[in-house]
């Protein structure tokens, strides 16, 4: 950022040892992200790893996996808005450290794990563990950064998400094809411990100095609010049925619970969070982009672990190098997104962005079981070049809305509306994807014996393991499951690509134009000017 000639030159906001040390602190800050994305994105190669039976993996059904990935996120989400606040409140980098350490220990528990039961149990952990660690990172990173640089640290802060997305899959394939599943968790506990020892060294601690009184209704609102809400969502993709009363009831408690929420925070003298910011378009535009960014990509990603190792064979090691291209878009791009807002504004960088994620969800509906590799390789290019363009401008723009004081609360509303969307994504796209690949598959099992046919049906992991039992009998079932599961799949990468579309519109018609440039401010000007004169 350019200062005026004769203007005094800004005195930076945070401490100078700090401002110094701002690009360490941001590795580090990174690596800390990275610990939790690469888990999440190991686990995706590892499901039909846990799905096989003992001693292979834990024989978790479809359920249960899901409900391995939803644990985590029904807590991690509810907690998100609690750790922003108290991060403000009591300091980033405890709450930073204090998540790093239970993240680690529930990641060690949850190796051993003899049961899907015992493996939901400690993933939970993980995103209690994980809630204090994602958005005090971006808080952090919001007070070591003066504002004209925090565009580029935050684009190399969300390319550290490529980093993760790259390293898991690739990490959890080797690890499977050398050790057993638990392995995938394991890992990350040598990665925490390097991560502690270089937070404790480098990371400065910061806090809202004036944070007004406590408001415990305010965040209890807020969680019971969130769990609620976020249960009903995954309980609706469970069941496949979200007209259902244990769905209807717990969704519809946690809105109406969220909506006392955003009206006590209107009437309280020290709200959590200024609602009024939401009546930014801006503000409101970029929050619901990341919501539905995640709702689209977290249902592909599901599903795609399912066709790369099912329908095409190949391992988890394989599957996790296909992802490549996609991380490798967001680590090229993502630091550079800046630059290309700067020229051409946000609002036509993150709708070419959005465009180009619903254009490689769609692309999706055109695979089958012999498409090219390149092909695909090209479609997750496409779709990370446009994540990369989305994901850093709209979260400065969600970031540099709010003061630099609450930068924990910017960051966990941030976090919370990805992992709300995220967990609609995984819920709405899996429910549509189990109902199509059922109604599909069920006139194919007359062949299976009767008691056996539910199980059958359930999915593609449960349909191939019957036929495997089947013997030569079951090969024509094998097939049949491939084509439900294309055709489940087709349906559900049109829908994403609807969604992804929503999106689109939505950042074409709020985010802010190409900015003004300083020559043009003088023009208007001098136009004003020239009519007040007549």
């Amino acid at each position: 950022m350019s200062i005026p000639s004769g203007a005094p030159a800004a005195v930076p906001h945070v401490p100078e040892a700090a401002h110094r040390r701002r690009w360490a602190i941001l590795a580090v800050l990174m690596f800390s992200l990275l610990i939790v994305v690469l888990d999440n994105s190991i686990l995706n190669v590892a499901v039909k790893t846990i799905a096989s039976p003992s001693p292979t993996g834990l024989g978790a059904t479809q359920s249960e996996l899901e409900w391995a990935i939803n644990s985590y996120t029904l807590v991690f989400a509810g907690l998100l808005f609690t750790a922003g606040l108290l991060g403000d409140r009591i300091g980033r980098k405890k709450v930073l450290l204090f998540g790093i350490v239970l993240f680690g220990v529930g990641s060690a528990f949850a190796a051993m794990s003899g049961s899907p039961g015992e493996l939901i149990t400690w993933r939970a952990v993980m995103g209690f563990g994980a809630a204090f660690v994602m958005p005090a990172t971006l808080a952090v990173l919001m007070n070591v950064f003066e504002r004209d640089e925090q565009p580029k640290a935050i684009g190399l802060w969300a390319g550290s998400v490529g980093l993760g997305i790259a390293i898991g899959p690739i990490t959890g394939g080797l690890l499977l094809e050398h050790f057993w599943w638990g392995s995938v968790f394991l890992v990350n506990v040598p990665v925490v411990v390097v991560a502690l020892i270089a937070m404790v060294v480098l990371v400065p601690d910061s806090r809202d100095p004036k944070p007004g009184r406590l408001d415990p209704l305010g965040v209890a609102l807020s969680v019971v609010g969130l769990v609620l809400l976020v249960y009903g969502i995954i309980r609706g993709g469970e069941l496949a049925d979200f007209t259902d009363v244990s769905v209807l009831l717990p969704s519809l408690g946690g809105l109406a619970v969220l909506v006392v929420f955003v009206l006590h925070e209107k009437r309280s003298s020290s709200p959590a969070i200024d609602i009024s910011y939401f009546k930014k378009p801006a503000f409101s535009a970029a929050v619901a982009a990341i919501a539905l960014i995640f709702f689209a990509l977290m249902g592909v990603t599901f599903f795609s672990a399912f066709y790369m190792q099912s329908v095409r064979g190949w391992s988890a090691l394989q599957s996790g190098l296909l992802i490549l291209p996609l991380a490798v878009a967001q680590m090229v791009f993502a630091p550079r997104a800046r630059l290309v807002v700067d020229r051409f504004g946000a609002r036509a960088v993150c709708t070419a962005g959005m465009l180009m994620v619903a254009v490689g969800l769609a692309a999706f509906a055109l695979f089958d079981a012999t498409t090219p590799v390149w092909v695909m390789c090209l479609v997750f290019f496409v779709q990370g070049t446009g994540m990369a363009h989305v994901m850093p401008p709209v979260t400065v723009a969600v970031m540099q809305a709010l003061p630099r004081e609450k930068a924990g609360s910017g960051s966990a509303v941030n976090n919370v509306f990805r992992q709300v969307g995220g967990a609609l994504g995984i819920a709405v796209l899996g429910s549509v994807l189990s109902t199509v690949y059922r109604g599909d598959i069920e006139k194919h099992l007359d062949a299976v014996p009767a008691a056996a046919r539910d199980v059958a049906g359930e999915s593609i992991e449960a349909t191939l393991g019957v036929a495997e039992k089947m013997g030569p009998a079951g090969t024509p079932l094998v097939a049949a499951a491939h084509d439900a599961f294309m055709g489940a799949m087709h349906v559900t990468a049109i829908g994403s690509a609807c969604v992804a579309l929503i999106g689109t519109i939505v950042v074409a018609l709020f985010l802010p134009g190409r900015p003004r440039t300083e020559p043009a401010l003088a023009q208007e000007e001098r136009s004003v000017s020239a009519d007040a004169g007549r």
